[in-house]
């Protein structure tokens, strides 16, 4: 008795001599408060997830490119957007899990006041955030036209109205060259938390000014001046070669394998083969990236499914063994995509290299061939081909790079995709739904949610683009030839 006694004595003296109860009141092991690193590492893989997908509930762009077609279940490469709602699957992760988390990365890194706080690197961190928050919206844009932008991700407003599509650029150049400025190269930023540079800020200016690039040649026809300028301003500072591209290096294990993998290996289905749009135009070029694209039917022979009807597995060639690899990395910006932008402002007349239109059309499929581990010898047999040199490949310029800028994005389907909205090459083919080529889709539709939930900002969007059809073209799709 004496002893328990004791122990009660010890811990009332011990509870008077402390006024820091909040302390011993705290769950250490589950943190209240999450830090903004780990939220920005998130946010940069679900972005990474989102446009590397394959999922047809998420991202069927590799579709409406027409590189691969589905063999039983052909609803997407039919346009059926609205029977697994990916429109709604969309926005809910771009703007739930990609914006909002870099939303409150930066707003927590802002109000961070932990000991050893390099204020230099904490500008980096936001700047880098930034940049990859305009990347977003781009993307947003590029898919829909008209999308939430300065009433977005205010948890207090559930009706957020659209804001224009060409303003909304207009405002994504100012703020990816003030961040591009803001980046101070001396000082580091996320460190292992950037799983694309690992806090290499010298590596994000030159994105920063990729992205301008990117940016400044979609507004080519519709905005040629602004195009020129931003395009102009920025190829001093961009990629100098493949090393800088900028790839989300995913591992071997679940959760963090490649999601083609994930669609292609471990989910033991077999919904997508090559299709005959991509196959036939790389066996008429002999172009041999179609070895690394895609695996034979028999000895030496490939064979595309027609686009948008059944296509049994067993049939039709097969995703290459090159995507099969769950480490294949996520591509957010390379090297051959920016040397084919360039060669793109060359043709234009712009002032971007030393270099002739030519010879930018030269590296961009040399790039690409880099990228695929192409010979180089099989580069200059292929550069040879009249069909594929530039002074002797069929149509003008658009043709000419448009059609290769489509193959070089082979693996990243909202790029293929926007190449041929924005060129008009090559001609696709039309699947069983449609009767004319006008009816192939020129974005996505709207989420069906927001017809409920937000209608009157969906009604005023959908009538200043044109209507919310999927052949309403978006802001930067001035071109619609007749064919």
């Amino acid at each position: 008795m004496k002893k328990y006694i004791a122990l009660l004595i010890a811990a009332a003296f011990f509870v008077s001599c402390t006024d820091k109860f909040e302390e011993y009141n705290q769950d250490r092991k589950n943190p209240m408060v999450v830090p903004g690193e780990p939220l920005f590492s998130n946010a940069e893989k679900n972005l990474a997830d989102q446009i590397t997908n394959t999922d047809v509930n998420l991202n069927v762009f590799k579709l409406f490119a027409q590189y691969w077609t589905e063999t039983t279940y052909t609803d997407e490469a039919n346009y059926d957007l609205v029977n697994r709602t990916i429109p709604d699957n969309t926005f809910a992760v771009y703007y739930r899990d990609i914006l909002m988390d870099f939303k409150e990365a930066s707003r927590l890194i802002q109000a961070s006041t932990d000991v050893g706080n390099i204020p230099e690197e904490q500008t980096n961190k936001l700047a880098v955030i930034e940049l990859l928050v305009c990347y977003a919206y781009q993307n947003l844009v590029d898919m829909f036209g008209d999308v939430p932008y300065t009433a977005a991700l205010d948890i207090e407003n559930l009706s957020p109205v659209y804001d224009d599509a060409a303003t909304i650029y207009n405002d994504l150049i100012t703020r990816v060259q003030a961040a591009i400025s803001q980046l101070n190269p001396a000082f580091g930023s996320f460190g292992t938390a950037d799983f694309i540079y690992n806090g290499d800020v010298a590596q994000w200016q030159k994105f920063g000014n990729a992205l301008l690039i990117k940016i400044g040649t979609t507004l080519a026809d519709v905005n040629p001046a602004l195009g020129k300028s931003t395009v102009e301003g920025a190829v001093a500072g961009t990629f100098t070669s493949s090393a800088d591209d900028a790839l989300f290096p995913y591992l071997s294990a679940s959760p963090n394998y490649n999601p083609i993998y994930d669609d292609l290996v471990a989910s033991g289905r077999n919904d997508f083969v090559a299709a005959n749009t991509l196959v036939d135009i790389l066996d008429t070029l002999n172009d041999p990236r179609i070895w690394a694209y895609f695996d034979t039917v028999t000895t030496n022979t490939f064979i595309g499914g027609p686009y948008g009807s059944t296509s049994p597995y067993s049939q039709y060639s097969h995703i290459s063994q090159t995507l099969h690899q769950p480490t294949f990395p996520g591509a957010f910006l390379t090297y051959y995509e920016i040397q084919f932008y360039l060669a793109e402002a060359s043709a234009r007349g712009w002032n971007v290299s030393d270099s002739t239109t030519e010879q930018l059309y030269h590296n961009a499929i040399a790039s690409s061939f880099e990228f695929w581990n192409i010979p180089t010898d099989s580069l200059t047999t292929y550069m040879a081909n009249p069909a594929v040199a530039w002074a002797t490949a069929q149509g003008d310029w658009k043709q000419k790079i448009g059609t290769q800028e489509w193959i070089a994005f082979y693996a990243r389907g909202l790029e293929g995709y926007t190449t041929w909205r924005r060129l008009d090459f090559p001609r696709l083919n039309m699947p069983e739904s449609i009767t004319s080529y006008s009816e192939i889709p020129k974005r996505y539709t709207y989420p069906v949610n927001e017809q409920t939930l937000n209608r009157a900002n969906w009604q005023a969007a959908s009538e200043h683009i044109g209507g919310d059809l999927l052949t309403t073209p978006v802001f930067w799709d001035v071109t619609q030839p007749a064919r």
